[in-house]
């Protein structure tokens, strides 16, 4: 009898060999061999808690930032989604809590409206609260690290865990805390300052068209493609390697903004991971610069 037939029981939807890239920007990459949406906090941590150990767990948020391969991925693929995880509630103090599956977005607003400046930058970052967490989302000068207060998990044995700001170990791109391992991140409580709504409205509508000018925002696309190294601009690396609106399969690297990977129509995930990869030679070879991948990839090759 297989693992898949000896799961644990769920309140959530438990679905067996389903396909992912409709769960994610680029809409590419193979099924998950289970993937679970769990109902709240309470059922994931039950499920996790009663699942077979050796069974490998990974936590998908929007799917905007990550490229799932081709081959599909082991185990289980946990999606949270919903009412239970999309919650967004000011606490009071200029503080504002955020579910996982919040969008950044969405999170920027509604600050916003309750009068809390320092989450603006949210509104130009594609994604959700989850994502944001693990990999100290930013843009614009500012990062997740400077207004987390705290984030919720559950980890992998079903335990809740709660990580200040220093203990989630933020550097640029990354979290040692999310690099661990094991943690399906919940929730976040943030604090900014208390500002006129107008004023962090008419910042973020700033943010908002800077955005659409300079970014492929309405493609199938993942974000920025790589980290920035230090003292240089991906997108310029990439544009002099020549790989700006070149075509390599169904994939390429926008006209629009060179850092930005996008699907034209019918790109596989080797297509997207292969362009990549090729860049990265071709940058390396010009320059002595390992550009490090910023976008998520998971799962097995094709």
């Amino acid at each position: 009898m297989s693992w898949k037939d000896r799961l644990p029981a769920v309140r959530g939807k438990l679905l067996r060999d389903e396909p992912l890239a409709p769960y994610t920007w680029f809409r590419v990459g193979g099924p998950a061999d289970a993937l679970f949406l769990p109902e709240d906090e309470d059922d994931l941590a039950q499920f996790l808690a009663d699942l077979d150990p050796a069974v490998p767990v990974t936590p998908l948020g929007v799917g905007s930032n990550t490229l799932v391969r081709d081959g599909g991925v082991d185990g289980v693929v946990i999606r949270l989604a919903g009412r239970a995880f999309g919650k967004v509630e000011p606490r009071g103090e200029s503080t504002i809590y955020a579910g996982a599956a919040a969008l950044d977005a969405m999170v920027a607003r509604e600050a916003g409206k309750a009068g809390i400046a320092g989450l603006e930058f949210y509104r130009g970052v594609p994604g959700s609260i989850g994502g944001a967490v693990m990999m100290n989302a930013g843009c614009y000068g500012s990062e997740t690290k400077d207004v987390l207060v705290e984030a919720y998990a559950v980890a992998r044995a079903g335990e809740r865990a709660t990580f200040s700001n220093a203990q989630m170990g933020f550097s640029y791109r990354k979290s040692a805390k999310a690099a661990e391992g094991g943690l399906i991140f919940t929730g976040a409580l943030y604090r900014g300052t208390p500002d006129d709504p107008a004023a962090v409205e008419a910042r973020m509508a700033e943010i908002t068209a800077r955005r659409e000018q300079t970014q492929p925002i309405r493609e199938k696309t993942g974000g920025s493609t790589f980290k920035n190294p230090e003292g240089h601009s991906s997108w310029k690396l990439v544009d002099a390697a020549g790989w700006r609106g070149k075509p390599y399969g169904g994939a390429m690297f926008s006209p629009l903004h060179a850092n930005f990977l996008i699907n034209t129509g019918e790109a596989t995930a080797a297509d997207l991971e292969g362009l990549g990869e090729a860049v990265r030679a071709d940058v390396l070879a010009m320059t002595g610069i390992q550009l490090e991948w910023e976008i998520k990839r998971i799962g097995r090759p094709g």
